[in-house]
């Protein structure tokens, strides 16, 4: 029932700034927790921020202070601020929704968006 679709990924340099949106369908997105997960080549996805229903976020400590993920219910929307990039960053990001009240699990996570290539070059 749930779509997800991530769009504002490209190729920044280092310091730079990116702002990523996933695009919710389905009229749950209200209860739902978001999630931003990455995926580098050879590297398990990792956890990056979440924010739930209530409007309460988390961080990975990798990118406190960086990125900052807020969501719009009445757009059905969810976005990721990257501010102070670094080539470590580089990774697709993929959105996920999750029916959890809360949760860094990517197992706990039952929709997902098809993914956004996020590359910073120095």
């Amino acid at each position: 029932q749930e779509r997800l679709v991530e769009s504002g990924g490209g190729t920044v340099q280092a310091g730079g700034s990116l702002r990523l949106s996933c695009a919710a369908s389905g009229r749950t997105f209200r209860n739902r927790g978001m999630g931003w997960f990455r995926q580098a080549p050879g590297k398990e996805r990792a956890f990056v921020a979440a924010i739930w229903s209530s409007g309460i976020t988390d961080y990975a400590d990798s990118v406190k202070g960086r990125f900052t993920i807020s969501r719009d219910n009445a757009e059905n929307t969810v976005s990721l601020q990257m501010n102070s990039l670094t080539p470590e960053d580089t990774a697709v990001y993929y959105c996920g929704s999750t029916i959890s009240a809360w949760s860094r699990a990517a197992v706990s996570y039952n929709y997902w968006g098809q993914g956004t290539q996020v590359t910073v070059s120095s």
